[in-house]
C-alpha cells in the first residue's frame, strides 16, 4: 500500500550515478524534495519521463526543491542513463536489497522485481505532503507536480 499524505516519508541511503551516497535527511529543513519513482533505465516511457524533468529542472530549482530519480537499476546502468539523457539530479540505485526503499514507500512491484511509476513530494520537515501513484506506461504530468510542489513551499 503506497505511503499516506502526511506520513513521515522514510529515511534512507542510497548511492546516486555518481557513487555519492545521498541521505532524504541531508534535505530535512533546507528543501522540499520530488522523489520520481520509475521502473527501469532505458525504457521508454521512463525516458520520455526523465526528459521531462530535465526540461523543466528550472522550475522545480524555483521552486527550492531537490529532484531525485529512484529506480532498482545499478549505479552504473544511472551512470550511463544521466550521461545519455544530460541528467545532473541524482538517480538513486535502490539496487541491493532490490527496492528496499520503494517498499518502504509502498511503491516496489516486487512480482515484477520493478518500481513502479510515483511521485512523492517531501516537504522540508520531512513528510510526505503529496503523492500519485502513475500506470507504468503513462508519463506523469510534470506541471502537476510543479504545481503540487508550489503549495508546499
Amino acid at each position: 500500500m503506497a505511503i499516506s499524505v502526511g506520513a513521515a516519508a522514510p529515511e534512507f541511503t542510497l548511492k546516486d550515478q555518481n557513487q555519492k551516497e545521498v541521505k532524504l535527511s541531508d534535505f530535512k529543513g533546507k528543501k522540499s524534495v520530488v522523489i520520481v519513482f520509475y521502473p527501469l533505465d532505458w525504457s521508454p516511457v521512463c525516458t520520455n519521463e526523465h526528459a521531462c524533468f530535465v526540461n523543466d529542472l528550472k522550475r522545480f530549482e524555483q521552486l527550492d526543491a531537490q529532484v531525485l530519480g529512484l529506480s532498482v537499476d545499478s549505479v552504473w546502468s544511472h551512470k550511463a542513463f544521466a550521461d545519455k539523457m544530460g541528467i545532473h539530479y541524482p538517480l538513486l540505485a535502490d539496487f541491493q536489497p532490490r527496492g528496499a526503499v520503494a517498499d518502504q514507500f509502498g511503491v516496489f512491484l516486487a512480482d515484477k522485481g520493478i518500481t513502479g511509476r510515483a511521485i512523492a513530494v517531501v516537504d522540508r520537515a520531512g513528510k510526505i505532503a503529496w503523492f500519485k501513484n502513475y500506470d507504468i506506461p503513462t508519463v506523469p504530468d510534470i506541471k502537476e507536480v510543479a504545481d503540487a510542489l508550489s503549495k508546499v513551499n
